[in-house]
């Protein structure tokens, strides 16, 4: 394709990433506001993010293989399709249950998404030539990045209210719904050695939710020593089991290929991205709800607080890449970005409903500088190290593993948050009404919705400032418990070895079609 086709053909394909980006930051800042506003429990503000993570990373590697299948425009259009019906379904959904399914189907559409363009942009770029254009690529990202916690924050807050957040993306959509009809044009190159996995990928998916819902609703829903967690937790181990043998036995090209845990950079580097998701998923995730429901603030300013990570996750990913690029040395980038992740957690375990905002924004951009240094750095390892016939089977493995970590992560921290919450806020009511400050009608109906995120204008005086205290030091609490998954991963980077990058990637880039799981997960290590 010439360069003007190019330039026509990747604004299309832009809009549609900038759209898979937006999905998830855009919401961030309007959670308190949907779960409140639909009377759910913080069980279910864990799983409006943890639905969409699933399904996306369980679908990234299926919507690669199709692209080898059929077309890869009418592929990239599908998912466009999926995710905006998964939108409108959010944007009228009158309780929790359905806005959870509605996030799943939009993740449907996320995964096909990160997966085709960078397809797409391989089929149309020669090796050579991707360079040119990877800016483009680095500007979408940063603008989703930057700009959707703060225009999701102005959204709930304008007339529009939280489910214009879910309109938000609707234009962009069909818009490049619309620009990909006209400007892309590529020949449809089947492949017919292709196998999907998609025994594999389902019962990944399946094994781990199970899991992750007993996490949500163990303690609260059944108790921990109980037969439905006997049955829960023995169903998701049938299942992740099942998963395994599938991978190693029975898939000729399965989503976690097995044989490349032999190579021990490999299988440090895929660790450490499973603790840096669980650390940074699973705290950061729940800052947006901390700033409005401890700190009392509207979800704008709680989109601005935001920056502060997100400055120093840019600044620190683009200065280790141009440094990575001169020196041809990565490990010593790794170690300090793994280090800076720890010392950030250990500084936000400490925060409270008290803590001045100048210091919680500190701690906060060194966390992001720490993130920024690690997660695209040890995606580069492991594609420095591993065979180039095996290059994008390697490098997917740690991105979906990220991703993996990531949902556990929201997941299980968001069941920790719910039972220190709900338990503090249980006991400074009963030391309210032994004072004689709350009625027992209002101590019957505040003990009994304990458990759910409330709407903190319409609480009584004295009840809001019980409910900020115990949200505030819960979510200092969070930060403690991730401090131990980076940890981990520091120790696992500082036993990889060091090799010099290499100057070129081998006959994987030779041919564009055998580069298809490579490309499908370049967004995520962006």
């Amino acid at each position: 394709m010439s360069h003007r086709g190019i330039m026509e053909a990747l604004t299309g394909l832009l809009l549609a990433m900038f759209v898979a980006m937006l999905s998830s930051t855009v919401v961030t800042n309007a959670l308190p506001a949907i779960v409140t506003d639909l009377h759910g429990s913080q069980t279910g503000y864990t799983w409006v993010v943890v639905a969409t993570l699933l399904t996306a990373t369980a679908t990234t590697p299926i919507w690669g293989k199709l692209a080898d299948l059929t077309s890869k425009k009418l592929l990239v259009q599908a998912a466009l399709v999926i995710y905006s019906l998964g939108s409108l379904v959010a944007a009228f959904a009158p309780n929790m249950g359905v806005l959870i399914g509605a996030r799943a189907i939009q993740g449907l559409g996320v995964g096909g998404l990160t997966a085709l363009v960078q397809v797409v942009i391989a089929s149309m770029v020669s090796p050579p030539e991707r360079g040119r254009y990877s800016g483009y690529i680095g500007a979408v990202f940063a603008t989703a990045t930057v700009s959707g916690p703060l225009l999701g924050g102005v959204i709930v807050d304008s007339p529009l209210g939280w489910r214009g957040c879910f309109f938000v993306g609707l234009p962009i959509a069909a818009l490049a719904f619309v620009v990909l009809q006209k400007t892309l044009h590529l020949p449809v190159l089947r492949r017919d050695d292709v196998s999907i996995d998609y025994a594999g990928a389902t019962l990944i998916m399946a094994g781990v939710s199970v899991i992750l819902v007993w996490v949500s609703l163990a303690g609260t829903d059944f108790a921990w020593a109980s037969g439905t967690t006997a049955l829960m937790v023995g169903g998701g181990l049938a299942l992740v089991a099942a998963a395994l043998y599938v991978e190693a036995r029975v898939a000729s090209e399965p989503v976690v290929p097995l044989r490349l845990f032999r190579d021990r950079t490999i299988a440090l580097a895929t660790v450490a991205s499973v603790m840096v998701g669980v650390a940074m998923f699973g705290a950061t995730v729940y800052l947006g709800q901390y700033f409005q429901l401890s700190r009392g603030m509207t979800p704008t300013e709680a989109g601005l607080m935001s920056i502060a990570m997100v400055g120093g996750l840019l600044v620190s990913s683009t200065l280790t890449g141009r440094l990575i690029t001169a020196t041809g040395l990565w490990k010593r980038y790794l170690v300090g970005g793994t280090a800076l992740v720890i010392v950030g957690l250990a500084l936000l375990g400490t925060i409270d409903a008290e803590t001045p905002l100048a210091t919680v924004s500190a701690y906060m951009v060194v966390v992001g500088l720490g993130i920024g240094a690690t997660m695209q750095n040890l995606v580069l390892a492991v594609q420095n190290t591993a065979p180039p016939r095996d290059l994008g089977a390697a490098s997917s493995v740690v991105a979906f593993f990220r991703t993996m970590g990531g949902s556990i992560g929201v997941s299980a921290l968001g069941a920790v948050l719910a039972h220190q919450v709900s338990s503090q806020v249980k006991d400074g009511i009963a030391g309210l009404a032994a004072d004689g400050r709350l009625s027992p009608k209002q101590l019957a109906g505040l003990q009994h919705s304990a458990g759910d995120i409330p709407d903190l204008d319409a609480l009584p005086g004295p009840v809001q400032a019980v409910y900020e205290a115990a949200m505030g030091n819960a979510t200092g609490h969070l930060f403690l418990i991730a401090l131990p998954f980076a940890i981990v991963a520091f120790v696992c980077v500082l036993f990889l070895k060091e090799t010099p990058l290499r100057t070129h990637s081998g006959p994987a880039e030779v041919a564009p079609e055998a580069t298809s799981d490579l490309d499908e997960i370049e967004e995520l290590t962006q």
